[in-house]
C-alpha cells in the first residue's frame, strides 16, 4: 500500500472503510463483462448491493428507510463503482432522482416512493430534455435560461393539465436519459404555464401506468456500462411532484442544488476509475517484468497522473465535508476528476483497458462536461475570474 492509500484509510472512520471493503470485494468477484440483460446492469448486482449493503438509500433519512449517511459516505461507494467500471442504478436513481423526491415531493409522494427507492426495489431516472443533463443540472449554465425544457416554443417536453383536471398530459422528447429504458419511475422535466406563467416543473411518470404513449429506446453510446435512451411522451399522463411553486424558480434551485451535489458524486466516480486504470495499468507492467513500469519517460508520466488523480479526490472529499445545499466546489471537484481520467484513460495498458477507461472518460465528458465550462460557470457563480476557480 502506497503512502496516498495509508493516509486515505485512515482518514477514514470503521464504518467508512468497511462500506468500501464490503463493496469493493462484491464488485471484485463480478465477471468485467458488458452486461447483456436489457436492463443495462446486472440485476442481481443492484439487488446485493441496494439490499445487503443499502447502497440505495445510504443517503436518505432512516424514517423513509434510508441509513441516513451523508455524501462522504455516498462519494466512497460511488468512487468504488467507478473503479470497477460497475453498471448499476446508483447514479441515476440515488444521485440524482432520489434526492429530488426528498427534496420536492409531497409528504405521500415521499413516504410512497422514497422506501421503495431505498430498498433497491424502485429504479428512476431524471428525464431532461434539450440533450443537456449538465445545463439542466447547472452545472455548464444558468438552469434560469435558455429553452431546455421548452420555454413555452416548440421543443422540449410540454405540460397540460388533463381533461378534467385530473393530474397531468406530457408530451415532447428527452435524450441522453441515463438509465431511461429500464427506470421504473421517471422524473421528467417539462415546461408548463405557457407565455403567461412559464415554468419548469417536474412531473413523475410511473412507467407501468403509462400506456402507449411512453416509447423508451435504449441509445447506442460511447461508453456500454452507461446507459442512455431517448425518452418519448406522447400525452402520456404524470403527476406533478410535489406542489406547484408561487416562485417560477423554485424548482430550477433544487435542480442546481442537487447538481452541485451530484457533481461531487460523480467525481469521486470519475476519480475511482482513473484509480482503476492506474492500478491496471502498473499491475499489467509488473506481470510483464516484475519491479518494472516501463521507460524513465513512462514512470514520469504515471507520476504525473498519479498526483492528477490524488489531487481530484482530495478536492472530492473536501466538497464532500461542504455543509449546505449543494456544495459550491463540486463543479470544480469534477473538473479535475475529469481531466485525470482522462488522462489515466491515455496511460492505460493493455488496450482493452485502455478502451474500456477511454470510453468512460470521453462519455463523462459529454455528460457533465467538459471540464473548462465546469469552471467557468463555477467562476460565474462565485464571482471568481476563471483562473482563481480553476
Amino acid at each position: 500500500m502506497d503512502t496516498a492509500a495509508e493516509a486515505d484509510t485512515a482518514a477514514l472512520t470503521e464504518e467508512q472503510r468497511e462500506i468500501r471493503r464490503t463493496l469493493r470485494e462484491l464488485l471484485d468477484r463480478r465477471p468485467r463483462t458488458t452486461p447483456t440483460a436489457p436492463e443495462g446492469y446486472d440485476p442481481d448486482l443492484w439487488a446485493r448491493m441496494s439490499g445487503d449493503l443499502g447502497l440505495a438509500g445510504l443517503a436518505l433519512p432512516e424514517e423513509y428507510g434510508g441509513t441516513g449517511r451523508g455524501t462522504h459516505e455516498l462519494a466512497l461507494a460511488c468512487e468504488e463503482t467507478g473503479r470497477a467500471l460497475a453498471p448499476s442504478p446508483l447514479l441515476a436513481t440515488s444521485v440524482l432522482a432520489a434526492p429530488l423526491v426528498a427534496a420536492l415531493g409531497t409528504p405521500a409522494q415521499r413516504a410512497e416512493l422514497l422506501p421503495r427507492i431505498a430498498d433497491g426495489g424502485l429504479t428512476c431516472a431524471l428525464a431532461a430534455p434539450g440533450g443537456s443533463l449538465a445545463h439542466a443540472l447547472g452545472l455548464t449554465g444558468d438552469n434560469t435560461t435558455g429553452a431546455w425544457s421548452g420555454d413555452g416554443r416548440a421543443g422540449g417536453v410540454q405540460a397540460r393539465p388533463a381533461p378534467g383536471g385530473d393530474g397531468w398530459l406530457l408530451y415532447g422528447e428527452a435524450e441522453r436519459v441515463l438509465d431511461g429504458h429500464s427506470a421504473g419511475l421517471l422524473l421528467v422535466a417539462a415546461h408548463t404555464g405557457g407565455f403567461a406563467r412559464s415554468r419548469t416543473l417536474l412531473y413523475l411518470v410511473r412507467a407501468d401506468d403509462a400506456g402507449p404513449g411512453l416509447v423508451r429506446t435504449r441509445e447506442t453510446g460511447l461508453d456500454p456500462t452507461r446507459a442512455q435512451a431517448t425518452v418519448q411522451l406522447r400525452d402520456v399522463p404524470a403527476a406533478l411532484l410535489g406542489e406547484d411553486p408561487a416562485d417560477p424558480a423554485a424548482v430550477l434551485t433544487v435542480l442546481a442544488a442537487v447538481g452541485r451535489t451530484a457533481a461531487v458524486l460523480l467525481a469521486a466516480e470519475a476519480t475511482g476509475a482513473a484509480r482503476g486504470a492506474l492500478e491496471r495499468t502498473l499491475g499489467h507492467a509488473a506481470r510483464r517484468a516484475p519491479g518494472a513500469t516501463g521507460t524513465p519517460a513512462a514512470r514520469h508520466r504515471l507520476a504525473d497522473v498519479h498526483v492528477q488523480v490524488e489531487t481530484a479526490r482530495a478536492l472530492t472529499y473536501c466538497a464532500a465535508r461542504e455543509p449546505g445545499p449543494g456544495p459550491e466546489s463540486g463543479p470544480l471537484a469534477l473538473a479535475q476528476a475529469l481531466e485525470a481520467l482522462r488522462a489515466a484513460a491515455g496511460e492505460a495498458v493493455p488496450p482493452q483497458e485502455a478502451d474500456r477507461y477511454g470510453r468512460r472518460a470521453a462519455a463523462d465528458e459529454l455528460l457533465f462536461g467538459p471540464a473548462g465550462r465546469l469552471r467557468a460557470r463555477a467562476a460565474q457563480r462565485t464571482g471568481l475570474p476563471g483562473e482563481a476557480a480553476a
